[in-house]
């Protein structure tokens, strides 16, 4: 079993609410928008099964570090990531011919700012945008969503709501 820390759109901003929840994982996982450098390397100190993918405002020593997409298992669950991939019943074309090529468990999304865990009746998989864990942005509360693989399945998701 392995408990995971799943965030998005820090926008350069961590704070010690962040840094508690990454120490108490086993990963964390970065929905991009990670904003600065910093933040990736503050998180890696942290906890070292860090894995992300950048977003639109990242720049190139965030995309150094991070694709742009990335799929893989944890736990016998299949995982994909991308910053700007949508929703169910309205991903982005190209994202959802991945998601039919890969067949995930799991998909997480960010930038939207809007905390979204939903099971996808159509693709089969929960999908997951966890909002934004940084305070600049249109959100009024900030998040984060922290779930357990088990071999094979996905339990005990849970919100972590954030003062802004």
């Amino acid at each position: 079993m392995k408990k995971i820390l799943i965030l998005s759109d820090t926008h350069s901003f961590i704070d010690d609410a962040i840094r508690k929840y990454a120490k108490s994982h086993d990963e964390v996982w970065h929905g991009g928008d990670w904003g600065d450098v910093k933040i990736y390397d503050e998180l890696f100190s942290i906890n070292e099964n860090l894995r992300g993918v950048y977003g639109n405002i990242d720049g190139q020593d965030i995309r150094s570090e991070n694709p742009k997409g990335r799929c893989f298992t944890v736990e016998n669950v299949k995982v994909l990531v991308t910053h700007i991939g949508g929703y169910p019943k309205r991903y982005k074309p190209d994202f959802k011919e991945r998601i039919i090529k890969e067949k995930p468990n799991l998909v997480i999304t960010g930038h939207s700012h809007i905390l979204k865990v939903v099971y996808d009746q159509q693709l089969k998989h929960l999908h997951v945008n966890p909002g934004a864990a940084g305070i600049y942005g249109f959100h009024k509360v900030r998040t984060m969503v922290s779930i357990e693989l088990n071999n094979g399945k996905i339990e005990n998701a849970k919100i972590i709501e954030l003062k802004k």
